[in-house]
């Protein structure tokens, strides 16, 4: 597990993805093992004010992968099923505390956290968005992300990472 889950890539379905990070390549990393990681990626992403903590990541994995494949054009029956399954779950619902603040619940936080991200990629795939998902750009990331720059031609998941590291290799490559 890692104790930083990566954000930024514009929608939560796609940060979601990117816990299975080096996807494919010999250094891929699993960042959900167990619940503990699950409910870490929760509490980072999540409205929730109180710690969640779920048993399993097994679910979570599971919406992952189906997300992956509605993302990458490769999605099974049984991946569609899945996710019209977890995103009819009920979501987190608002109220206000007596200190007049917003406080975000649900019975089933995981769930619901699911449920979120399940809605999240439906929304992405039929937006006129979907048309700039990316694919990271950098040597060994293969990250999936939105593209919000106005020319849309943003080729790295990040320019602090992945942008940096090709840069670095171009100017090695010229200098050597």
């Amino acid at each position: 597990m890692t104790d930083t889950f990566r954000a930024g890539a514009g929608r939560l379905c796609l940060d979601f993805i990117r816990t299975l990070r080096y996807r494919g390549t010999p250094s891929e990393t699993e960042e959900l093992p167990d619940g503990r990681a699950w409910g870490a990626w929760i509490d980072r992403f999540g409205p929730f004010a109180a710690p969640v903590r779920p048993a399993s990541s097994h679910d979570a994995r599971s919406v992952r992968e189906a997300v992956y494949e509605l993302v990458t054009g490769s999605l099974r029956p049984a991946s569609r099923q899945r996710l019209n399954r977890f995103a009819a779950a009920p979501v987190p619902s608002p109220s206000l505390t007596v200190a007049g603040e917003l406080r975000w619940q649900a019975s089933d936080p995981a769930s619901a956290m699911l449920a979120l991200v399940a809605r999240d990629a439906l929304e992405l795939v039929t937006s006129p968005e979907f048309a700039r998902v990316r694919r990271c750009a950098g040597d060994r990331c293969g990250a999936l992300f939105l593209d919000t720059s106005r020319p849309g031609t943003r080729r790295w998941c990040s320019m602090e990472v992945c942008g940096n590291q090709a840069k670095k290799s171009t100017y090695r490559a010229k200098v050597s």
